[in-house]
């Protein structure tokens, strides 16, 4: 299990000056932005805009702070995203924008590119044992207090922001216990084998 503290996550602004993102993992190690197989990541978004396009990218977003967004996805209708809300699934390479509810969001991103690598992501508020199916990577990510991850040959506690990565490889299951009145997402990734 590696540990990821929000203190040792990088925030960059964003150029438009509309927000900042909170990179939270990424694979391969050291990737960019245009050769990452999967991202996790938190965005502030502080104003109504299109989204950055990424050419064989699936994205899901889900709201973890504010009252939320409205997202029009290509010639799609807009589709309204609050705290309760689910995660909703989009092609990056689709034109994007959002306009705001009311105020400044938080939103959570997950990426991964077509072909080479597939995701799920769920909100989990109560205990959950969790087996990995036929998904390599597990990322848990604690919000709003405190979460902790039990794994075959470890335990850790996760504050506000933390993160823990599991791999199949080295583990078989483990066990997830947020915190009441935290919240926790769990994103599950799965590498396409030819």
């Amino acid at each position: 299990m590696k540990i990821i503290r929000a203190s040792h996550c990088l925030t960059t602004p964003w150029k438009n000056g509309g927000g900042s993102t909170t990179e939270i993992a990424a694979e391969p190690s050291g990737t960019s932005l245009d050769t990452f197989d999967w991202r996790v990541s938190m965005a502030q978004v502080a104003s109504d805009g299109p989204f950055s396009e990424f050419p064989g990218i699936d994205r899901t977003l889900a709201i973890v702070s504010g009252r939320g967004l409205v997202l029009t996805i290509g010639n799609d209708a807009p589709v309204t995203i609050e705290g309760e809300s689910e995660p909703i699934n989009f092609a990056g390479d689709i034109p994007t924008s959002a306009r705001l509810i009311g105020g400044e969001i938080t939103d959570l991103n997950v990426m991964a590119r077509r072909g080479r690598f597939s995701h799920r992501l769920r909100r989990v508020r109560e205990a959950l044992s969790c087996d990995y199916d036929d998904n390599d990577t597990a990322v848990v990510l604690s919000l709003n207090g405190n979460t902790t991850v039990t794994s075959q040959y470890e335990v850790a506690t996760l504050g506000h922001g933390d993160a823990a990565i599991l791999v199949c490889a080295r583990e078989v299951s483990f066990c997830i216990t947020p915190a009441v009145g935290s919240d926790c997402y769990l994103v599950l990734l799965r590498q396409h084998r030819d």
